[in-house]
């Protein structure tokens, strides 16, 4: 098993469902950040609500941010739960 290996959610019965469960908060952290960066730009139109639109430009970016660092924790997960020798190489 490597990282990032498109196989390694069909690994296992366990795998699948870790996978599942990351689908699931990837979609909501992807939703999250669209949904405050197309408020954002939409108060951007009222010069009272620019301050409010910034924060919800900077929160969703820390949204984007969130989702890779996701994948990351799931294929280090995915590893956990398989054998780490086949991770290193060794």
């Amino acid at each position: 098993m490597a990282l990032f290996d498109p196989r390694n959610k069909h690994a296992s019965q366990k795998h699948q469902k870790i996978h599942a469960a990351y689908a699931i908060a990837e979609t909501f952290v992807s939703f999250s950040a669209a949904m405050l960066f197309l408020v954002g730009s939409w108060m951007f139109f009222y010069k009272d609500l620019q301050v409010p639109a910034i924060w919800c430009f900077v929160i969703g970016s820390v949204f984007f941010a969130i989702k890779p660092t996701l994948r990351l924790i799931r294929e280090i997960q995915y590893a956990l739960t398989g054998d780490l020798d086949d991770l290193v190489g060794s």
